[in-house]
C-alpha cells in the first residue's frame, strides 16, 4: 500500500468487483485502454484475483486510488502500470479518476506516489503514457509531475469514426544508476 496524504493506492480487492465492474464497461473510457468489448463480472473477479501476481509475472500493475478523508475510504480511480518492461526498464502508466473526483489533487498526488513507487522500488529508468492531444486536463497532470511530449502519434485512435491523434509523453529517471 502506498500512502499520501489524501489517498491511498492499494491492490484491488474482491469488495471493487462492482465498482471496477462499472468503470470497465463504461464505454465512454474504452478509448483509453483500447476496449472494444464489454467485460463479464466474472473476468472482473479473476482480474481481481490475479491481481495479486508479482509485476514481473503480470506485466502490469493496477492499483486502486482510495481517498482518505474520514473513516470511510471510497475508491475514487485507479493508477495502471501497464507494458512492464524489466529488461528495458521502463512502464507505461494511465491513471482514472471518476468524474465527480476530479480536481481535488487525487490525480496529482497518485501519480507523485506511483512515480515515486517505480524509481525507487522498481528502479525503473523511465515510465511513459499516451495522451489524446485535446485532453487537456491529463496533458497538464503529467506535465506538471515532469513527463515531456516527445511524439504525436498521427490519427492514432478512431473514436466514433473521427481518427484522433495522441500524445506519447515520457518521464526519464534522472537519478537511475543504469
Amino acid at each position: 500500500m502506498l500512502k499520501g496524504k489524501q489517498v491511498i493506492l492499494r491492490a484491488p480487492e474482491p469488495e471493487d468487483a462492482d465498482i471496477l465492474y462499472a468503470w470497465e464497461n463504461d464505454e465512454t473510457l474504452w478509448h483509453l485502454s483500447n476496449t472494444v468489448t464489454p467485460f463479464s463480472r466474472f473476468d472482473i473477479e479473476q482480474f481481481i484475483l490475479s491481481a495479486q501476481k508479482d509485476i514481473y509475472a503480470n506485466k502490469q500493475l493496477r492499483l486502486m486510488i482510495v481517498k482518505t478523508d474520514g473513516e470511510k475510504k471510497i475508491p475514487v480511480g485507479s493508477i495502471d502500470l501497464f507494458d512492464f518492461d524489466p529488461i528495458n526498464s521502463r512502464a507505461g502508466v494511465g491513471i482514472m479518476i471518476v468524474e465527480k473526483e476530479r480536481k481535488k489533487g487525487y490525480a496529482a498526488e497518485s501519480l507523485n506516489l506511483i512515480i515515486e513507487y517505480c524509481f525507487e522500488n522498481l528502479q525503473l529508468h523511465q515510465l511513459y503514457c499516451n495522451i489524446l492531444v485535446d485532453n487537456e486536463a491529463s496533458l497538464r497532470l503529467f506535465r506538471k509531475t515532469g513527463f515531456t511530449i516527445i511524439g504525436t502519434k498521427k490519427e492514432w485512435i478512431r473514436i466514433k469514426n473521427k481518427w484522433v491523434d495522441e500524445y506519447l509523453l515520457q518521464l526519464v529517471n534522472t537519478h537511475s544508476s543504469y
